[in-house]
């Protein structure tokens, strides 16, 4: 089944490209301090090494602001500077070589102070991203007497038609609150209103369990209806696992394709074989396949415990194993390829994988 995706207008954040024809971008946050440009680059580079493709760093003040040049010339990934409270950090960081602003339209709202802002975002050839918050509204709608999903909408469209008057028009929007149910008909409502591209995420979702089905549910309910044009996993959890949950709802989804998909039963008391280690043993070696950039269909990797439903769920995968007592049985498109001792199982699934990649 193919979605069918909302049409955004194209915008460039540094070298990616997002809305119209372009692939849904995983993005993340540092969690160091911006100023310490060692720890922020050594994060960065390690966020990029697990398949991150927008980074956004927080700018509290200007040191911070300031250590975005030094940051850009180490990155490899487009850097969008987080700013609150203080218009003037943004024009620094935008001095500073940002690729994106992101500017919460509930502390920074002075028509005067926009409008320098846009200048230099103009002038510098940048999006700026309006980023509204449930928990930081436009003053104008904070106490409005309506539900917050229509007061996210409202405060970020007030805050769009103030850039458009401007003549400007290079915008990304996002609108997150901490309700799954709210998030998700925010953006619905804001789909309509205008054709920027969205940036979605649940914001505060918390310790990685409940942090991953609360955004899996909104996200992925907003992108199946082809709403979306970049993600954030936020999770109380260091970044890199932002990385893997946002990668796997979209593979999921068969919106990106990353690599080999990997299908395992939940084990009952009929499994004869340590089939948690081997799962968790298989998707350790598989970075060795390297990742296909979405240009591939992803092989599916099948590995189930016992002979009850495993030879037939191994048979509809391109590749699969299926344990019995001692051996595990390897399957290859359906087809039964040989018997195996249970050491050797992964070794020679990783072997016959190799194979399907040339």
């Amino acid at each position: 089944m193919k979605i069918n995706r909302r049409k955004a207008r194209p915008v460039e954040i540094g070298n990616v490209r997002i809305g119209g024809k372009y692939p849904v971008a995983v993005q993340s946050m540092t969690k160091t301090k911006t100023a310490d440009i060692e720890k922020t680059l050594t994060q960065i580079k390690r966020l990029e090494g697990f398949g991150c493709e927008i980074i956004r760093v927080a700018v509290r003040d200007s040191e911070d602001a300031c250590a975005i040049k030094k940051i850009k010339r180490g990155a490899g990934l487009p850097i969008v500077a987080d700013i609150h409270f203080n218009w003037r950090l943004a024009v620094i960081a935008i001095e500073s070589g940002a690729d994106k602003i992101r500017l919460n339209p509930g502390n920074i709202y002075k028509l005067e102070e926009l409008k320098y802002i846009v200048s230099a975002a103009r002038l510098a050839g940048i999006p700026i991203r309006v980023g509204v918050n449930s928990g930081s509204l436009s003053r104008n709608f904070s106490s409005a007497k309506m539900p917050i999903h229509k007061k996210l909408v409202v405060s970020a469209m007030d805050y769009i038609r103030k850039i458009e008057k401007m003549g400007f028009r290079d915008i990304v929007v996002s609108l997150k609150a901490s309700s799954v149910l709210d998030t998700i008909e925010a953006y619905r409502g804001i789909a309509g209103h205008c054709d920027y591209p969205l940036h979605l995420g649940v914001t505060a979702t918390g310790l990685p369990f409940s942090g991953v089905i609360k955004s899996s549910i909104a996200l992925g309910s907003l992108l199946r209806e082809g709403i979306g044009d970049t993600i954030r996993i936020s999770l109380t959890r260091p970044p890199e696992e932002e990385i893997k949950a946002g990668r796997l709802i979209l593979q999921s989804l068969g919106l990106r394709h990353f690599g080999p998909e990997v299908i395992s039963c939940p084990t009952c008391g009929r499994c004869e074989v340590d089939l948690i280690g081997m799962v968790a043993q298989l998707e350790k070696k598989l970075s060795s396949l390297g990742d296909l950039g979405g240009k591939k269909k992803p092989l599916k990797l099948a590995v189930m415990g016992c002979v009850v439903n495993g030879p037939g769920e191994a048979a509809e995968a391109d590749l699969g194993v299926a344990f019995g007592r001692g051996q595990g049985l390897l399957f290859k498109k359906g087809r039964a390829l040989r018997k195996v001792p249970v050491s050797r199982t992964i070794q020679e699934l990783l072997k016959e994988a190799r194979g399907l990649y040339v």
